[in-house]
C-alpha cells in the first residue's frame, strides 16, 4: 500500500471515529440523564414539562426491545437485560407509545439514546415467554422471533475462571456473560439482525446508542455493525449526514487483557475511573485541591472519548465493577461530586436518575400486576412512589443550568486552600466554589464574572429577580466574599451569566 493510501486510510479511520462522538444535543441544552426503567408515556411528559425547560441534552432510555418476564424473581431490574427478541414492546410501551415519546421529546430539544443490548440474548430461566409474547427453546438457543439458532450464537459454551475474565480476551469476548447466550457478531446474518433493529430506532428518531457489554464484542465487528447504521432522522431536527452518538460500556479500572482504548477508534467510552475517583474525593479520602489537573493526568481517556458519570445503574448497586461509589444514599457527597462532574468541562456528563431501592436485585415501583407504577410529580417538584429522580435536585438541575451557561468556556483562576476547599471560573460566564472540609470556606476569591449580585443557584433558585437562597455581590474586579460553612445543607456555591439578582 503506497504512502497516499495509507493517508487516506488514516483519514477515513479519524472521520468515522469523529462521527460516532457527536451526541447531537440541541443548541442551549447539555447533559444526558439515565430516566432507569421508566415508561414511555412518562418520558414524553417530563421532556415537555422539565427535561427540555431546564436545558437537559438527552435521555437513556431502558432496553426498548422484548425480554423474558421473570416473574420467579419478582420481575427484577435485570430482566431488561435478557432480550428475547427485537420487537419494540416492554414494560416501558409499545412501539407507537415509543414512537411518540420520540416525536415529543425531540419536538423539546431532548434527544433520545437506547441501550442496546446487543451482546446476547436470555440465559435459561424458568419462564418461557416474553414481554411481546414472544418464547423461545433455550437449551437449542432458539429464539424463533428474531430468527436466531444455535449456529448463530458462540458454541459450544465454554466454562470461565475468574482469572480468564480478566486475563483472556478472547473468553471474555466469546464466552457467555453470566450465562447469557452470546451472540456471535462475526456471524453475517447477526450483523444484519442488530444492524436492521438499530436502524429501526434511528428512523424512529433516536440520536445514538449505549451499547451494553461492549467489552464483551470484538472492536472490528462492532465497528462493521457501527458503519451499517443510518444516518440520524433530519425529520426530527438532526442535521444532514449526522452519524449516531456511539458510546460503549467497557469497565476497564486498568491490568486486564481487554483495554477500553481498543473501542475508542470506533466511538465514545463509558470512564468508569471518573466515579471511583471522584466518590474517594468527595468522601474524603483524597483531597480536592488534586482535582486543579482532573481529565487525562488522572489516567482518564483524552476528553473527546470519555463519558463521564458518578453512579450507574449497575454500580450503584454494587454490580459492574461497583463499590464505593458515591449514590443518592449519601445525597450531600454525592451532590458534591455531580456538581464538580457537571462544572469541570472534561468528557461528556451523564446523570443517573433512580427509583428507591434497598435489595440490588429489585424491579421499578410496579403494581400487583406487573405495571411499572409512574412518578408522582410532588408539589416542591421532587417525585413520589418509590422515584429518586435526581435530575429534578435543586442542586443536580441547576448544575446543568451552570455548564449550559458555560458552554465551551476553558477552566481558570483555579484556587484551593491546600486542602479540600477549591473554587474556578469557567471563562467569565460561571463560577463555583465547593468546600469539603470540616471548616469554614471564607474567602474574597475571583469570580470572573462583571460586577453585580448574584443568585447562588445552589442554595435557592432564582425566582422573578430575587434569589431564594443566597446573594452574592461581585465587586467591579470580579471578585467576592464566598462562604460555605461545613454544617450547611450543600458544600456547594455556584453562580453564572444568568443568575444576576435585581433586587
Amino acid at each position: 500500500m503506497g504512502i497516499l493510501s495509507l493517508v487516506l486510510l488514516s483519514l477515513a479511520l479519524l472521520t468515522t471515529a469523529k462521527a460516532y462522538k457527536n451526541p447531537y444535543y440541541a443548541d442551549g441544552h447539555s447533559v444526558n440523564v439515565h430516566l432507569f426503567e421508566w415508561k414511555w408515556d412518562d418520558i414524553a411528559a417530563e421532556c415537555e414539562r422539565f427535561l427540555g425547560p431546564k436545558g437537559y441534552g438527552g435521555i437513556q432510555i431502558s432496553p426498548p426491545n422484548e425480554n423474558v418476564v421473570l416473574w420467579s424473581y419478582n420481575r427484577p431490574w435485570w430482566e431488561r437485560y435478557q432480550s428475547m427478541s427485537y420487537i419494540l414492546e416492554t414494560r416501558s410501551g409499545t412501539e407507537q407509545q415509543l414512537a411518540n415519546m420520540l416525536r415529543r421529546c425531540n419536538d423539546a430539544g431532548v434527544r433520545i439514546y437506547v441501550d442496546a443490548v446487543i451482546n446476547h440474548m436470555t440465559g435459561e430461566p424458568p419462564t418461557n415467554v416474553g414481554t411481546a409474547g414472544s418464547t423461545a427453546i433455550f437449551n437449542q438457543w432458539y429464539y424463533p422471533a428474531v430468527p436466531y439458532r444455535r449456529e448463530h450464537f458462540n458454541y459450544p459454551v465454554c466454562g470461565i475462571s475468574d482469572s480468564d475474565w480478566t486475563q483472556n480476551a478472547v473468553n471474555v469476548r466469546n464466552c457467555e456473560l453470566s450465562g447469557l447466550k452470546d451472540l456471535n457478531q462475526g456471524n453475517e446474518h447477526v450483523r444484519q439482525m442488530i444492524v436492521n433493529y438499530m436502524n429501526t430506532l434511528i428512523d424512529m428518531g433516536v440520536a445514538g446508542f449505549r451499547i451494553d457489554a461492549a467489552k464483551h464484542m470484538w472492536p472490528g465487528d462492532l465497528r462493521i455493525i457501527y458503519d451499517r447504521l443510518h444516518n440520524l432522522n433530519t425529520n426530527h431536527g438532526f442535521p444532514a449526514n449526522a452519524r449516531p452518538y456511539i458510546y460503549q460500556e467497557v469497565i476497564d479500572y486498568g491490568g486486564e487483557a481487554i483495554s477500553r482504548n481498543e473501542y475508542t477508534p470506533i466511538g465514545v467510552v463509558t470512564e468508569f475511573i471518573v466515579g471511583r475517583e471522584l466518590s474517594r474525593c468527595f468522601r474524603g479520602q483524597n483531597q480536592l485541591r488534586w482535582l486543579n489537573n482532573w481529565g487525562p493526568q488522572w489516567g482518564l481517556l483524552a476528553h473527546q472519548d470519555s463519558f463521564t458519570f458518578i453512579d450507574n445503574h449497575d454500580n450503584e448497586r454494587g454490580h459492574g465493577g461497583g463499590g464505593g461509589i458515591l449514590t443518592y444514599k449519601e445525597p450531600k457527597a454525592y451532590k458534591g461530586a455531580i456538581a464538580f462532574l457537571l462544572a469541570h468541562p472534561y468528557g461528556e456528563p451523564q446523570i443517573m436518575s433512580s427509583f428507591d431501592f434497598w435489595d440490588s436485585e429489585v424491579g421499578p415501583p410496579m403494581d400487583s400486576n406487573g405495571n411499572i407504577i409512574s412518578p408522582a410529580i410532588n408539589s416542591d417538584g421532587t417525585c413520589g412512589n418509590g422515584w429518586v429522580c435526581q435530575h429534578r435536585w435543586r442542586q443536580i438541575y441547576n448544575m446543568v443550568g451552570f455548564r449550559n451557561v458555560a458552554g465551551d468556556a476553558g477552566l481558570n483562576d483555579w484556587w484551593d486552600n491546600g486542602n479540600s476547599q477549591i473554587a474556578f471560573c469557567r471563562g467569565n460566564r460561571a463560577f463555583i466554589a465547593i468546600n469539603n472540609d470540616s471548616w469554614n470556606l471564607n474567602e474574597n476569591l475571583q469570580t470572573c464574572l462583571p460586577a453585580g449580585r448574584y443568585c447562588d443557584v445552589i442554595s435557592g433558585n432564582k425566582v422573578g429577580n430575587s434569589c431564594e437562597g443566597k446573594t452574592i455581590t461581585v465587586g467591579n474586579d470580579g471578585r467576592a466574599q464566598i462562604t460555605i460553612g461545613p454544617q450547611e445543607h450543600d458544600i456547594i456555591l455556584a453562580i453564572h451569566v444568568g443568575s444576576e439578582s435585581r433586587l
